[in-house]
């Protein structure tokens, strides 16, 4: 993500910031030109944003219930914004608990939006498309009835269903612990998702369809039956050579999905540390093939390596920052070539649907040279 101030007194904001710590200014963010603006009092009961003054903007219906603080034009249809306004349901906000956790999940939900609005991705409502994306935030009933069914977090034809539960951090470490998962996290949670929803956009009838077999494997075997057996017996031996993670191997639909909720980590990741002006220079004999400048906007760079050769010092850098703090590595995955070959379809895919990237049969390519010009690097340790 980019960094953001204040227009008014110059203060670093975070994304999610509503107010300036600094001059006391509303803020809110712009979409349609990605920027967090300072706001002053406009015509009625609008705002001004000092980003974009020429534009009467209102925010989003539901900042008021401190949930979102996103602005849509003041002379524009609908009462929610670019996010919000794929939500289909959320939990009762009578109960302190549910609009607790719901404020977190919208937390995470604007950082998703974020990165997809920045990749050019499409995202047609229900209203659009009967299986555009939907959000459905949900309680467990199982909180009021100990026998009740438990809400299963999973997409369905374009339906995300998200138990709000994942946003208790207590809950969600328990989970975590219990499915043997070394990152889980809500944002992750949305990425892992959403990848669901554009493998049927980008992938299901397209003619890239045969090369995603390729890549991922069939996607036509069982699915129920797949699952059951991942549970049951566990990933197969090696997975580490074929998959980011063990989830991944239980099917070619969960492979993408994995896959691409680590793609988004990565290019978000890529940009903040551009943003920052990062450079890694390892102070090692080998430093010189660990060194990276991260100076490019990882959301419009058409060249897959570019990114992957950025990202392995990165990580490598990061995860041994977690390390002197006495916490867990940031990224504990790696990377293996396999890997980076089905980041490799997801990157042609995203960028050849925004038409910034190669033509149609150009994409077998480019993985070779991906994965070509790795071998020649020394892979960044990324877990012990």
């Amino acid at each position: 993500m980019k960094l953001f101030e204040c227009q008014a007194c110059g203060q670093p904001l975070y994304f999610e910031n509503s107010r300036c710590e600094s001059c006391g200014r509303r803020l809110g963010y712009l979409p349609s030109i990605q920027e967090i603006s300072a706001l002053e009092p406009g015509r009625e009961g609008g705002w001004t944003a000092l980003a974009q003054p020429d534009t009467p903007v209102r925010f989003c219906a539901n900042a008021e219930h401190n949930a979102c603080n996103w602005l849509i034009s003041a002379d524009g249809d609908g009462s929610y914004c670019r996010a919000c306004r794929h939500n289909r349901t959320v939990p009762d906000l009578a109960l302190e608990q549910n609009r607790e956790r719901w404020r977190r999940l919208e937390t995470a939900k604007r950082r998703l939006f974020y990165t997809l609005l920045r990749l050019d991705l499409p995202l047609a409502t229900r209203s659009e498309d009967p299986q555009g994306l939907a959000f459905d935030f949900l309680a467990d009933p199982a909180e009021k009835s100990p026998d009740g069914p438990s809400i299963l977090t999973g997409h369905d034809n374009g339906l995300i269903t998200i138990n709000i539960a994942e946003a208790d951090d207590a809950e969600r470490e328990r989970r975590r612990h219990g499915m043997g998962e070394p990152y889980r996290t809500l944002l992750g949670h949305f990425r892992h998702e959403i990848g669901h929803y554009f493998w049927n956009v980008l992938v299901r009838n397209d003619p890239s369809l045969d090369r995603f077999r390729q890549v991922f494997g069939d996607e036509r075997r069982d699915y129920g039956e797949a699952l059951r057996v991942h549970y049951a017996r566990g990933p197969k031996e090696d997975w580490q050579d074929e998959f980011v993670s063990a989830y991944a191997a239980s099917h070619p639909w969960e492979d993408f999905a994995e896959t691409w909720a680590h793609y988004l980590h990565i290019v978000d990741t890529l940009e903040t540390a551009s943003a920052f002006g990062l450079k890694v220079r390892p102070g090692i004999r080998r430093g010189s093939e660990l060194a990276a400048e991260i100076d490019f906007d990882p959301h419009s760079e058409t060249d897959l390596n570019r990114l992957i050769t950025a990202w392995l010092p990165l990580t490598f850098a990061v995860n041994s920052l977690n390390r002197s703090m006495g916490q867990p590595d940031l990224y504990p995955f790696v990377l293996a070539p396999a890997v980076i070959a089905k980041l490799g379809f997801i990157h042609e895919r995203i960028h050849a649907w925004s038409g910034r990237g190669p033509g149609e049969g150009e994409g077998d390519h480019i993985l070779k040279a991906v994965i070509g010009g790795l071998n020649s690097r020394v892979g960044a340790p990324q877990s012990a």
